[in-house]
């Protein structure tokens, strides 16, 4: 009896240092690499340093061995491709932790050239309609939104495994927890539509968090919400409870979401099959895969997508074999010409105006990442079955921000992401209308088991989304568009400040936008705004290209002239950086307040009205006194995570 008391005590000792070390993560979460604000910066700091930890507890050498963070599905494809002297991995399985990360420490000289495994965001460096520029290793084999928080939590547990010992994460849970308990109980159960919003606020994680900068310490402002989501208190706990449950409970509550699922997307799963994957980018990757095994005799087959997508709804099409890519365009407000898609399906697979050609997939966004325009869904799946074709949606970008009627639309294949959704736990969806997966019994079994095995971000995702519904979409729509009318309307009065796509408050189309904003300032670099914007304001924003180059060079209006320009220059000077757009994305999380102090700054950079000597009394600090304060932060944040067990 002493022993098991023993056991126990050690293990939830084990099991609250790594929590603790991981909410410390999310208090300054955002999405990696190419943020300007704050919590950008420390996030893929903290996912950076993780890589060093692996090398660390392998005990392999930095300058030799390049660290890749997969999932159990990613791992085995990677590793297929690899000799198995050149490789050493650990697993988050390994030590009874159910993150869903497997990372492979690979010599550098064997990894894999050419084509990646997956394609989509972050694995290039420069996209055209006709040519990719790819990323190196390892953003090159890490496709999509990686599970920060995940491999966070991974590096933090191995390094504790050398104080606790190797099956401290094995031992008795240390608290039990029904499936019913974690996905629908919280201590907000009594409040629902805009109570329940207004208390949420307050359970946002890094709520009121102060951050450097160039007039003195202020509140980060997240309005990077397209990139990621940050959490609250309530989908944290359905996550970190989760990792100590016995597997039948972890069973449980993975067909419990799919249920919660199939209620709040409309999509019966008598009709549906759900597969969890990391995020949007893995399963899109694995939709292609699964229409790559339909032959037809005789026919040239064709995918249809459109100007506006995401580099993951465009290169997993563009590289698959057998198969052939044309896109439509889309107007100055984001909106894709139906007559033109009608025309086409008709020319291609009624007239065959264009021989043994057809138009298998129309591969859409839901709604545009760059312009956040929502696509007429609906009208676009009419179109596609109406000539035969399949309909493949993205709705990264839509799920948490409008209501979704999946049997409605009648969508054959549909991804979205959790990370975006207020669960950045590495979880990802996708739905397949049943009869269409061309998979063996055996890959299927493999596939379920990589995503399923992140119980704890699928049970994540499945609070985050009683959450919502219980708030109400039609009320986060309302608030939403609230706040992208306010930022617009003030936006319109700044000199040299261009909104594109839909940029008039007073439009009757802009309840068919979301709360996501590009814009560029006149003679000022995108970069160069943006990080004006963190340095003096603690505002986290966006800029660049969005993994949406075509896009984004087709409202710049770049020639191709300029794109082949910028193509030699890339390769030259793998560093530069190219002319995009700055992105400012709302959320539940946002406020008037917010949007207030965004149009503020905006206005003294377009004017360069910055203070002088002092600001309410503090002194301004130079750019380089307050970069400096920043990696201070930064190295608190990461001792805070890591080196504190």
């Amino acid at each position: 009896m002493e022993e098991k008391t023993k056991i126990n005590k050690e293990n939830m000792d084990a099991f609250a240092n790594l929590e603790s070390g991981v909410r410390v993560a999310l208090e300054t979460y955002s999405n990696v690499h190419r943020g300007s604000g704050h919590n950008s910066m420390v996030t893929t700091h903290l996912y950076e340093q993780a890589r060093e930890m692996v090398l660390e507890y392998l005990g392999l050498n930095k300058a030799t061995y390049c660290v890749i963070f997969c999932t159990p599905a990613r791992a085995s494809a990677l590793i297929a491709k690899l000799k198995p002297e050149s490789y050493i991995s650990v697993a988050s399985h390994d030590f009874g932790l159910s993150l869903g990360v497997k990372a492979l420490a690979v010599n550098k000289k064997a990894l894999p050239k050419g084509i990646p495994l997956e394609s989509g965001g972050g694995t290039t460096k420069l996209i055209s309609r006709e040519w990719v520029i790819w990323a190196k290793a390892p953003d090159s084999f890490e496709a999509g939104t990686p599970a920060i928080i995940n491999v966070i939590a991974f590096a933090r547990a191995l390094r504790m495994l050398k104080q606790y010992g190797k099956d401290i994460f094995m031992n008795t849970a240390p608290e039990r927890w029904s499936a019913a308990e974690i996905l629908y109980h919280d201590d907000l159960e009594e409040y629902a539509g805009r109570e329940l919003l207004n208390e949420l606020r307050k359970k946002l994680i890094g709520r009121g968090i102060s951050v450097p900068t160039m007039e003195g310490l202020v509140p980060f402002i997240n309005l990077d919400n397209s990139a990621s989501t940050p959490t609250f208190d309530p989908i944290w706990d359905a996550f970190r409870r989760t990792l100590y449950q016995s597997e039948d409970v972890k069973k449980e509550i993975v067909n419990e979401v799919k249920s919660i699922c199939e209620d709040m997307l409309h999509a019966p799963l008598a009709n549906y099959d759900m597969i969890f994957t990391s995020n949007t980018t893995e399963a899109i990757n694995l939709a292609a895969r699964n229409l790559s095994r339909e032959k037809e005799e005789g026919i040239e087959q064709l995918i249809l997508s459109t100007v506006l997508e995401h580099s993951s709804n465009d290169l997993p099409w563009r590289m698959l074999p057998g198969f052939s890519q044309i896109r439509i365009s889309a107007d100055d407000e984001g909106f894709v010409d139906l007559k033109e898609m009608e025309t086409l399906l008709s020319d291609y697979n009624k007239e065959a105006k264009f021989g043994k050609k057809r138009i298998k997939l129309i591969a859409i966004s839901a709604a545009s990442n760059v312009l956040g325009t929502f696509n007429n869904i609906a009208e676009v799946s009419r179109i596609a079955h109406h000539f035969g074709a399949k309909l493949m949606v993205d709705a990264a970008q839509l799920v948490a921000h409008r209501k979704l009627d999946i049997e409605r639309c009648n969508i054959d294949f549909l991804a979205f992401s959790a990370h975006k959704v207020y669960a950045p736990f590495g979880c990802g969806v996708l739905l397949v209308r049943k009869g269409l997966l061309n998979f063996s019994t055996e890959e299927l079994k493999q596939i379920n088991a990589s995503g399923e095995e992140n119980a704890g971000g699928i049970a994540a995702l499945g609070k985050a989304f009683v959450l919502l519904k219980r708030i109400g979409m039609d009320l986060i729509e309302e608030e939403e568009q609230l706040l992208s009318g306010q930022a617009l309307s003030a936006m319109s009065q700044i000199e040299g400040l261009k909104v594109y796509g839909i940029n008039d408050p007073d439009s009757a189309r802009l309840t068919e936008r979301a709360g996501v904003i590009a814009f560029s300032l006149k003679s000022k670099i995108t970069y160069g705004v943006a990080k004006e914007l963190a340095l003096r304001n603690g505002i986290g924003v966006r800029y660049g290209c969005h993994c949406a180059h075509i896009l984004v060079k087709h409202i710049l209006h770049v020639t191709p002239g300029l794109e082949k320009f910028q193509k030699a220059l890339q390769t030259l000077i793998p560093a530069m950086r190219f002319p995009g757009v700055v992105r400012v994305s709302l959320g539940i999380e946002n406020s008037k307040e917010e949007v207030d102090t965004l149009i503020r700054a905006l206005d003294n950079i377009a004017n360069k009205s910055y203070p002088s000597i002092t600001h309410k009394g503090t002194p301004i600090l130079t750019k380089g006194e307050v970069k400096q304060q920043i990696k201070d932060f930064m190295n608190t944040a990461s001792k805070r995570v890591y080196s504190e067990i």
